[in-house]
């Protein structure tokens, strides 16, 4: 499953520069294309509100 960003996204760009596959893109609330993700977690890892998550 891929992970996905919630409305809690501060859009601080700290998960863009993580993410090895570049399957996050920028806005008011950042995005994650669940097509690129590869479920690493790296950017969940780095959000400091803790607005990525696994999609279930």
């Amino acid at each position: 499953m891929a992970y996905v960003i919630s409305d809690e996204c501060i859009a601080c760009g700290t998960c863009i520069d993580e993410c090895p596959v570049d399957a996050i893109t920028e806005g008011d609330i950042y995005k994650i294309d669940a097509e690129l993700c590869t479920d690493c977690g790296s950017c969940a890892e780095v959000c400091p509100v803790d607005a990525i998550s696994i999609d279930e």
